[in-house]
């Protein structure tokens, strides 16, 4: 279930937090491997990090399997 109350990051937040690009990101949500919880209507991506690492995590599995 998500969190509403949970802060919204940026791309750049979610690349930091990952060891990546922002480009890195942006290349994971055009292929599907990651899901923003928000885009804004300048285009810019949200995310909320529990959901963030839900997607990762059956990413992998789906890599895995």
């Amino acid at each position: 279930m998500e969190d509403k109350s949970e802060p919204l990051l940026t791309s750049a937040q979610v690349a930091e937090r990952f060891g990546v690009t922002r480009r890195t990101i942006s290349a994971w949500v055009r292929d599907g491997r990651l899901r923003p919880s928000i885009v804004t209507m300048g285009g810019q991506y949200r995310f909320r990090w529990s959901e963030v690492e839900q997607q990762m995590r059956e990413a992998e599995e789906r890599d895995d399997g």
